[in-house]
């Protein structure tokens, strides 16, 4: 209902205007409803959930439903919740001073019930924009039935001069002073037994009982609660009649291809403007870093029951680019482009975003990283040269031949770390198969991307066992697979 709320000030106002109070469902409900008659998107900036977790939410509002979001670590289940503050109404009318944010039509506390009964239509009434009408909640062990549901204030009592048996002494918790909007309790399975028993009341019958005192306060409230499965085992479990109280469980699921997860990573990147006109980042290397966490998922060095974040794409992008940012400080270049080996300046965003399981943790939280990278590199390596089959004849002929040739008649060549882009490049240009390689399978390639790609040939070449690569002080030296044996001999 569109009502002019700065020219409301009473409630003898607001009966004048005809305005028609709603419950939050049924405000959710309406203008998810208006969104979708008009074709509008929902959820705007969530990508990869429009066939299946959005429309399973939608459903779940237009039912009414308090809702659980159940999925892994970096799933975007709290900025669901978050975004459904968008479906509320802009404004809506509360009795002013109430510290429940009591409606005017239906008041359920006793300062608002008395107020009205002593100033009728001529009640004060306030408006609350619907950015206010979000509260959010991590559950931790330590959270207790008096920081939800409220307690008795012995201040409170003694200043109002009460005594216990007063009603007037309760001091309301974080869910009462969240009538009438949005609340979300965050990794539900860590709230302590006990403290999920509390909300069975609230999310049913909608009464609620303070230290003896039993008030019936019928709470207009939509719960969103996340929930990642792996506590169901590890840490704790959401009881079985509060899962009956819940009335939709949703499920998350990380991007399911690269093109997701780039507009994802793109999306919610944080970084200076002076890092992005600085450093050109080539399609490849964006694809490279995404197929990182999808190598992750899959890995044995991982475990898949904690879930390998999309925040981990977000870190390691931004690493990447300051990698190649701080090399072009300090080569005093202006502008530079990324390289393979800048890539090593991502292992940190890694180690400290996957949980390694027991082989995992045998080999080391780097050298998985970096596992990872070359896994995500022989991936890759299909989708723009031949493959390279592990088993083949002796003298079957292999498109690689001349550059395995190159590096077998030769010394090998180093690539700095924080060389300027002039020599990264002279460098490259001294192995001329790789050129050839380029200009056969990807003529097309953008001037500014074909390094990146010649590059890539040689880590691919030893992520498959072709050449050999080692790293010194501030590079790496690829050398031929047996040549550095040969040469001891």
């Amino acid at each position: 209902m569109n009502i002019d709320h700065t020219t409301i000030n009473t409630l003898g106002e607001l009966k004048t205007a005809g305005y028609t109070p709603k419950s939050i469902k049924d405000e959710l409900r309406d203008n998810l409803r208006d969104k979708l008659k008009k074709g509008e998107t929902t959820f705007e900036g969530i990508w990869g959930y429009e066939d299946s977790v959005i429309p399973e939410l939608e459903r779940a509002i237009l039912s009414r439903h308090n809702i659980n979001l159940l999925g892994l670590r970096g799933q975007a289940k709290t900025r669901l919740a978050r975004m459904m503050v968008n479906l509320l109404d802009e404004y809506i009318p509360y009795v002013e001073g109430s510290e429940i944010n009591d409606d005017p039509f239906k008041p359920i506390s006793r300062y608002a019930r008395e107020l009205i009964a002593e100033k009728g239509d001529d009640t004060p009434l306030s408006w609350l924009h619907r950015s206010d009408r979000f509260f959010e909640k991590l559950a931790t062990p330590d959270v207790t039935v008096a920081d939800l549901i409220g307690d008795v204030d012995p201040i409170k009592a003694a200043n109002l001069r009460l005594s216990y048996a007063d009603d007037r002494v309760i001091h309301f918790g974080m869910i009462p002073r969240a009538n009438r909007c949005i609340f979300v309790i965050n990794e539900l399975p860590d709230l302590q037994a006990r403290i999920q028993v509390s909300l069975f009341n609230i999310l049913q019958e909608g009464d609620i009982q303070i230290r003896g005192f039993k008030l019936r306060l019928p709470l207009d409230l939509q719960f969103v609660f996340t929930a990642n499965p792996e506590d169901y085992t590890n840490r704790g479990s959401i009881v079985t009649p509060l899962k009956d109280r819940i009335g939709s469980q949703i499920l998350t699921h990380y991007p399911e291809d690269i093109e997701t997860a780039r507009k994802i990573t793109e999306q919610e990147i944080q970084v200076d403007s002076r890092q992005t006109d600085a450093v050109y980042v080539p399609d490849l290397a964006k694809d490279l870093l995404e197929q990182i966490s999808f190598e992750a998922r899959e890995s044995d060095y991982v475990d898949a029951k904690s879930g390998v974040s999309a925040r981990t794409s977000i870190t390691a992008y931004e690493n990447l680019l300051s990698t190649a940012e701080h090399r072009s400080l300090q080569s005093g270049s202006d502008r530079t482009t990324v390289r393979l080996s800048d890539f090593m300046g991502v292992i940190p965003s890694i180690t400290g975003k996957i949980e390694l399981v027991y082989e995992g943790e045998q080999e080391g939280a780097d050298a998985v990283a970096i596992i990872l990278l070359e896994d995500a590199i022989k991936s890759l390596f299909e989708t723009y040269f031949p493959r390279i089959d592990k088993l083949q004849r002796k003298d079957a002929e292999s498109p690689y031949d001349e550059v395995i040739q190159w590096f077998f008649e030769g010394e090998g060549f180093d690539l700095s770390d924080e060389g300027p882009d002039e020599d990264y490049r002279k460098a490259l240009d001294s192995v001329p198969p790789l050129e050839a390689l380029v200009n056969k399978y990807q003529p097309d390639t953008a001037k500014e991307d074909r390094y990146f790609l010649k590059e890539f040939i040689l880590w691919g070449l030893v992520a498959n066992n072709k050449l050999s690569k080692h790293r010194f002080t501030d590079g790496y030296q690829f050398k031929d697979l047996y040549g550095s044996y040969i040469s001891k001999l």
